[in-house]
């Protein structure tokens, strides 16, 4: 085996090793890409060996944070992070769920369906799936126990609705997918649209289905209200200023008016004027909204400096022809090596976060793909459309992951939030259903692309 095959493994196993030893994940991507071209520079000079890796290798990276930071395609992180969470301090969503609950009060299983129709607009205004799952649970769990739901429906539909902030856009990860695999955010966002619109409706149609089925689990409240036009009325006028919101942010970045970054700048001042409508907006709410702003792209940003070294030194050790000789080898064919590619991005989302898995896995797989010849059709318009359609698989898949047990994400996210009696096992039991629809989902997105082609072709090619 050569001296580069072991310090590639090497690195890799030393980087996942030390994942657990609860380090800050920025410092251990640089920490161990500045050792190991250390080893590859000692080894080079007393061993006679010839990895590559001489002392101008950290040097380039220099050139290649600064060219992060020039990066105007990630300006729209930290302003698409500010409209979350000032979306979730404006108010919007409570007001929305007390309509909507009175919308759908003399259905079965309708508080259910309101928690997921939230949970979608939700993933559509803030794109961060801690956010959304919170707010969601803070929101509708007390309501849901109050009216008796089984509690394993109640939280596995938190829980799953919580989790479409990651794919419906504008989510920051197709943002930081569409960097890292070079692809157009644009493609991506209407990309996106279909495939997070099925997995709602999958949701929805599960509800209402289970809540006929066992009646005594969706029971209906004890005084539910008459819809009349003047319920309807309500709903369409809390709906309207979240809804209107988006359609400025994704309307104007499909029409072509604005870039994903001007789009972002619309949709945060948006949000400002929608807590100042809703009189949410005080200093101290500004001053939170911000700071939070400000840590979260500050986490993000400092693992893209991490990963930007760590990267580096393993293209300049061969990691990813290794990678794509080892992919190429296997004897599955196109689509079976997909299939692995994304068994293991599955396996991968237990311990890693969507951004490590994005700024590490993504670019090293996205030459892998495009070289396996896929015939994925993007109608004369859509550039790349086989990176389009596997960066959406991949999105789908980190969904599910994230929704799976033992260790999914969102899973933790909601145990924080939950009454005290309320065990891991409840919300285990609860996932169980929407993971299988997770993955009917994701069967759907891989037997039929042209439901992440079609929409950015017919947008673009007129």
């Amino acid at each position: 085996m050569e001296i580069n095959t072991i310090l590639v493994i090497g690195m890799f196993v030393s980087f996942i090793l030390l994942l657990f030893t609860g380090f800050p994940v920025a410092w251990v991507l640089g920490g161990v890409a500045i050792l190991f071209a250390g080893i590859g520079f000692i080894s080079d000079i007393y061993f006679d060996s010839v990895t590559g890796l001489d002392y101008s290798t950290l040097g380039l990276s220099v050139g290649r944070i600064f060219g992060i930071m020039d990066n105007w395609v990630l300006v729209a992180l930290p302003m698409f992070i500010f409209m979350g969470l000032m979306l979730d301090k404006s108010g919007v969503a409570e007001r929305m769920m007390h309509s909507m609950q009175k919308l759908f009060g003399n259905v079965r299983g309708g508080l259910a369906v309101t928690v997921t129709l939230i949970g979608i607009i939700l993933a559509a205004s803030t794109g961060i799936i801690g956010a959304s799952v919170v707010l969601l649970g803070v929101m509708s769990l007390p309501v849901m126990m109050a009216q008796k739901y089984n509690k394993s429906l109640a939280l596995g539909t938190v829980a799953s609705a919580g989790c479409l902030g990651i794919l419906i856009p504008p989510s920051i990860m197709l943002v930081i997918m569409g960097d890292q695999l070079g692809i157009s955010v644009g493609d991506l966002f209407m990309g996106a649209v279909f495939p997070g619109l099925i997995l709602g409706f999958l949701y929805m149609t599960y509800i209402i289905i289970y809540s006929l089925l066992r009646p005594e689990h969706a029971p209906l409240p004890p005084r539910a209200e008459k819809t009349d036009w003047k319920v309807i009325r309500q709903v369409f006028l809390d709906i309207l200023p979240p809804a209107g919101l988006i359609l400025a942010v994704l309307g104007s970045i499909f029409a072509g008016i604005a870039t994903v970054t001007e789009a972002s700048g619309i949709g945060a001042v948006g949000a400002l004027i929608l807590a100042l409508g809703y009189r949410k907006l005080s200093f101290s709410v500004l001053k939170e909204v911000v700071l939070n702003t400000f840590n979260t792209s500050a986490y993000i940003f400092a693992i893209f400096v991490g990963a930007t070294v760590f990267a580096l030194v393993l293209r300049e050790l061969g990691g990813d022809e290794l990678i794509e000789s080892v992919l190429t080898g296997l004897p599955f064919g196109p689509y079976g090596i997909i299939a692995f590619i994304l068994l293991v991005v599955f396996l991968l989302g237990f311990f890693l976060d969507w951004i490590e898995i994005s700024l590490i896995i993504l670019p090293l797989l996205g030459p892998v793909v495009s070289a396996l010849g896929l015939d994925i059709n993007g109608y004369g318009v859509v550039d790349s459309p086989e990176l389009v359609w596997f960066a959406l698989l991949v999105a789908v898949t980190l969904q599910t992951s994230f929704l799976t047990p033992p260790v999914g994400f969102a899973l933790f996210y909601l145990k924080g939030v939950c009454p005290p009696e309320i065990k891991l096992r409840h919300i285990y039991k609860g996932v169980a259903p929407f993971v299988v629809l997770q993955l009917i989902g994701l069967l759907l997105v891989a037997l039929f692309p042209a439901l992440v082609t079609w929409l950015p072709a017919v947008a673009y090619g007129n």
